[in-house]
């Protein structure tokens, strides 16, 4: 049921973080994965810890702001790989200011990383996953798509978007086989919030004192939930956005 035997599955920023931890969790369930980011030494270390899994992999280079690169890397991964099944569009950044601080250029890097790359990569990967018959997609959103933080008013309308565009394109595309499901990570352990942690005083206490779990999250906490989406178990699950936050979204 959770087998991915023969399926090939994009993953855009997939070489660190959150999205490197989706990867894994697709390669260990036997996928052929395709990473792809903006910088090809990171891509390339990326597969090559894959195929120490066990898997096959590969990397390609490639800036999700811009629409003809991103239809580029759909054509490599069905090219060098046979196919594609599954994309994980994953690419994130953030610009962590006031909103009255943010430039307008911030603003809309911000949303054509976040928001806009998703929906490029989807619909350049849509006639491959209904040729598929079982295509699968997975957006990442954020708990700031629920949420409001005075210090990430792009990031959080960025994220807001992904959610709300998961649930257009989950109806749109169900009747050609194509599931779309996003998740919401809470406060994981990435290179990201590294930078979140350095800025913001008092972040990893507040924290640490929110998150029921006791514990920032870590990228190998999305494995199962990239496998579990991608497979025949998820097969009548799409349009959901699913907290992957040790709780952060449920206490008070």
């Amino acid at each position: 049921m959770f087998d991915l035997t023969g399926r090939v599955a994009l993953v855009t920023g997939g070489n660190s973080g959150i999205g490197l931890g989706m990867a894994r969790g697709l390669a260990k369930a036997g996928a052929a994965v395709m990473v792809a980011g903006r910088d090809a030494a990171k891509n390339a270390a990326a597969a090559e810890a894959l195929r120490a899994l066990g898997a096959t992999a590969d990397s390609v280079e490639a800036d999700v702001t811009d629409a003809d690169a991103v239809a580029a890397m759909v054509d490599a991964t069905v090219a060098r790989l046979g196919r594609l099944d599954i994309l994980v569009a994953n690419a994130g950044t953030s610009v962590r200011k006031p909103p009255q601080a943010l430039s307008l250029d911030e603003w809309r890097h911000v949303l054509d990383t976040n928001l806009t790359s998703s929906f490029t990569a989807a619909r350049a990967a849509y006639p491959h996953l209904k040729a598929s018959g079982r295509g699968r997609v997975i957006t990442n959103g954020s708990m700031l798509s629920l949420f409001g933080a005075p210090f990430a008013a792009a990031y959080g309308a960025s994220k807001g978007g992904v959610m709300q565009l998961t649930r257009s394109l989950a109806v749109a595309w169900a009747p050609d086989g194509i599931t779309v499901n996003c998740i919401l990570p809470g406060w994981i352990d990435t290179p990201l919030t590294v930078g979140a942690r350095a800025q913001v005083p008092g972040l990893n206490e507040r924290v640490l004192a929110r998150t029921p779990a006791g514990r920032w999250g870590d990228p190998a906490d999305f494995e199962g939930i990239a496998a579990f989406l991608a497979s025949d178990a998820a097969a009548f699950v799409t349009g959901t956005a699913i907290p992957v936050d040790g709780g952060y979204a449920v206490a008070i």
